[in-house]
């Protein structure tokens, strides 16, 4: 389970100031997941009374990774009465956290791609994103600007086609990029900003959830950490444009219109024209993957993560499949297609002889 014995020296000393106070089994840790980030996590049984039967323990090393925003978004979320993990203990200086556990099962996990799109469970996810977002105060989380989308969108070019398809981009190549980019992040940054989960999709939402107060059961929220304020179409076009699950057009264009309803209704800042914010949803889902695929290409090449690679075709079907749909993409559509080697339809003049 460790492979530094400093810090499992470090580990075994806050564990063990832990086990009377949490009424913790040290015999049942065991490993419970780990993310694409140097965190992990560790599950411990608890005898505790009003205590579910485990609890999570997040290991994350501080000179890796900063737990403050995880506290911080936490706070921000049970506030606005989303489901997160509560902070039961932090030894801040070595990155270990105990959290309340919110179950064995992510909604990723509970889902067959072989049977029909859940649109219950979707419409779940939905009401959280709503919930979520009417809590949104402007200068609570870092600003989701221009740099910062212009950043991420950089991987793409760096990672997936310098590292990952060894191409190397001529100057006419770098010029679409950077028009398309700038085109992309004009269209983002045209849209009010809320809270910006950043990664919500399945994946991250746990259903193994009880609310005792209500007698039913909610979705959970995790990997929040890298919340933002930036633009409301960002979260939805990641719960339905998902980095390991794909639907078809029609689920997705369905959930997303109950969601700019629902939207609309409590008063969320989508527009009064559900083309123009679809069209925003897919603009803004462009930066996502191109993003994401550099992120992907990352996590393997430098950190040693081949499972996320395997997942890119899907993120260059959906950069195809929105560049194909708009003029102004048309030149970034054409370059993609050049780096993935898919022959580029050529225009023949047809004339009378």
């Amino acid at each position: 389970m460790w492979t530094d014995p400093q810090r499992q020296a470090l580990f075994e000393t806050w564990f063990q100031g832990l086990l009377t106070p949490h009424q913790l089994d040290p015999g049942s840790l065991r490993l419970a997941s780990a993310d694409a980030s140097f965190r992990r996590y560790l599950r411990v049984d608890t005898h505790a009374p009003h205590q579910e039967a485990s609890l999570i323990i997040m290991d994350a090393p501080p000179e890796r990774e900063n737990c403050k925003p995880f506290v911080q978004v936490a706070q921000l979320m049970a506030q606005a009465g989303l489901k997160v993990p509560d902070v039961l203990a932090w030894d801040e200086a070595h990155g270990f956290m105990l959290l309340t556990d919110l179950g064995a099962h992510t909604l990723m996990q509970v889902i067959n791609p072989q049977d029909p799109p859940p649109l219950g469970r979707y419409l779940e996810a939905v009401d959280v994103l709503v919930q979520w977002q009417l809590a949104s105060r402007e200068g609570v989380l870092p600003v989701y600007d221009a740099p910062t989308l212009l950043r991420e969108m950089e991987l793409f070019p760096h990672w997936y086609i310098g590292e990952h398809r060894q191409v190397t981009l001529d100057i006419a190549q770098r010029k679409t990029l950077d028009d398309a980019f700038a085109k992309i992040v004009a269209n983002n940054l045209a849209w009010p900003s809320v809270y910006v989960h950043r990664d919500f999709m399945p994946r991250n939402l746990m259903v193994s959830v009880k609310d005792a107060s209500a007698g039913s059961h909610r979705l959970g929220v995790l990997d929040f950490q890298d919340a933002m304020y930036g633009p409301i179409t960002y979260d939805i076009a990641s719960l339905m444009r998902d980095a390991f699950l794909s639907w078809d057009e029609d689920f997705c264009l369905d959930v997303t219109i109950r969601y700019w309803e629902k939207a609309r209704k409590a008063g969320l800042p989508v527009g009064d024209d559900f083309g123009e914010f679809y069209r925003a949803v897919e603009w803004m889902g462009l930066q996502r993957h191109l993003k994401v695929a550099g992120v992907f290409a990352r996590l393997t090449l430098r950190d040693g993560k081949p499972r996320y690679l395997a997942d890119t075709p899907r993120f260059i079907d959906y950069i195809r499949a929105t560049c194909s749909r708009y003029m102004e993409l048309k030149p970034l559509l054409r370059l993609v297609e050049r780096v993935e080697g898919i022959p580029v339809p050529t225009a023949y003049a047809f004339g009378r002889t």
